[in-house]
C-alpha cells in the first residue's frame, strides 16, 4: 500500500502521552457499543469492560483534548493518510448523492486509556468509534495486537481496520448505526451483526474508490486485498470464539463469522457502490 506522501487532512488528535483524566457522559448507547465491540470483537472480559466504562464516565468532568493537525511519527502519519483518503472517497460518494459528507470529528491517538464522549475509552476495547462525539479512538499499540494476537499482517490491514470505523461514521451521519428497527440486537442475524458487516462493506467501497494513480494520494498495491480480507477473517466472531473459548455461540455473535466479514468486504470492494451494502434488508448475510 503506498501511503507515504499521501495529504494530510489534519484531521488527527493526539493525546498520546498524556495521562487520562475524567470523562463525560454515562454509559448510554455509545457505551455499550464499546462494551460489545470489546467483549465480542477482542475477547475481554463482558464484567471488566463494563466496570472499566461505568468507571470512566463521570458526567462533571470534561474530555481531555490534545493536539490537533499533523503529526511527525509515521505511525500517525499513516493514519492521517488513511483517514483522509476515506474522507475524500465518502465526499466524492455524498456529493453524488446530493448530499454534503462531514468528517469524523477527528481520530484520536491515545496510550493506554482517554476519556470519549461514550465512557472511559481503554486499549483493551481495540479501535472504536464513539457517536457520542463522532470520533474514532486508536491506540497504536494495537497494531501489534493485530500482528501477534490476530495474524493480521500489512499496512492495508491496519487501513481495513480504520475504514471500518470510519464506516461506523457514515452510518451515523445516515441513521444506520443503530440498525433495523425491532430487531433483536443479539445473535447470527441480529442488528448488531448487520450493523457491522456493513461498515465492514463500506470500508470495501472505499478500498474500490482509493484513487490508484499517483500524486500524492493513498493507493493499493498487489496483496493489499489479501490482507484485508484476512483481517476481516481474523476478527470474525467464530474464529475468536474458538480461540478464547474453544467453541462457536452463534447466539452471540455481533460482528458476524469470518466468511461473512470478508464477503461483505469483497462485496463493497468489488462494487465500489455504498447501495450494495444494505445488510438491514438482507435476507442472508
Amino acid at each position: 500500500m503506498r501511503w507515504r506522501g499521501g495529504r494530510q487532512s489534519g484531521n488527527i488528535e493526539d493525546r498520546r502521552g498524556m495521562g487520562p483524566v475524567g470523562a463525560v457522559g454515562g454509559l448510554g448507547l455509545g457505551g455499550v457499543v464499546v462494551v460489545l465491540i470489546g467483549v465480542f470483537v477482542f475477547g475481554v472480559d463482558p464484567a471488566e469492560m463494563m466496570n472499566v466504562v461505568e468507571q470512566g464516565a463521570p458526567a462533571s468532568q470534561s474530555q481531555q483534548a490534545g493536539q490537533r493537525g499533523e503529526t511527525a511519527d509515521d505511525e500517525g502519519r499513516f493514519v492521517g493518510a488513511v483517514e483522509t483518503s476515506t474522507t475524500d472517497v465518502w465526499s466524492q460518494i455524498f456529493q453524488q448523492s446530493g448530499k454534503r459528507y462531514e468528517p469524523a470529528a477527528g481520530v484520536v491517538l491515545y496510550d493506554g486509556a482517554t476519556p470519549t464522549a461514550c465512557g472511559q475509552g481503554q486499549a483493551a476495547m481495540g479501535p472504536f468509534y464513539c457517536p457520542g462525539d463522532r470520533k474514532v479512538y486508536l491506540d497504536l499499540a494495537f497494531w501489534h495486537e493485530l500482528e501477534t494476537r490476530f495474524g493480521a499482517r500489512g499496512d492495508f490491514a491496519r487501513a481495513y481496520v480504520i475504514a471500518h470505523e470510519i464506516g461506523h461514521h457514515v452510518q451515523n451521519l445516515t441513521g444506520e448505526l443503530n440498525g433495523p428497527r425491532g430487531m433483536s440486537a443479539k445473535g447470527a442475524s441480529g442488528a448488531q451483526v448487520r450493523v457491522e458487516l456493513q461498515a465492514d462493506c463500506y470500508a470495501g467501497v472505499w478500498a474500490a474508490r482509493t484513487r490508484t494513480a499517483s500524486g500524492g494520494e493513498v493507493a493499493l498495491e498487489d496483496g493489499d486485498i489479501e490482507e484485508g480480507l484476512g483481517a476481516a477473517s481474523a476478527v470474525g466472531d467464530d474464529t475468536i470464539q474458538r480461540r478464547t473459548q474453544g467453541r462457536v455461540v452463534p447466539d452471540a455473535f455481533t460482528h458476524g463469522t469470518a466468511e461473512q466479514r470478508m464477503r461483505w468486504f469483497k462485496r463493497g470492494y468489488e462494487t465500489g457502490d455504498p447501495g450494495r451494502c444494505d445488510t438491514a434488508g438482507a435476507r442472508s448475510l
